[in-house]
């Protein structure tokens, strides 16, 4: 168990905080993103 804790202390000291974390509630509700940036569908098409 000790050494569990050990492997888990050390490495968390690389991670990083992800970017875009206020982004999560979105992630949540089901909002599609595309290299990280959020993707609109439009359900009306123009007209040529």
């Amino acid at each position: 168990m000790v050494m569990v804790f050990k492997l888990i202390t050390a490495a968390s000291r690389t991670w990083r905080k992800l970017k875009g974390s206020n982004q999560l509630p979105k992630v949540i509700k089901g909002v599609k993103f595309r290299d990280g940036i959020e993707v609109t569908t439009n359900d009306q098409h123009a007209a040529a």
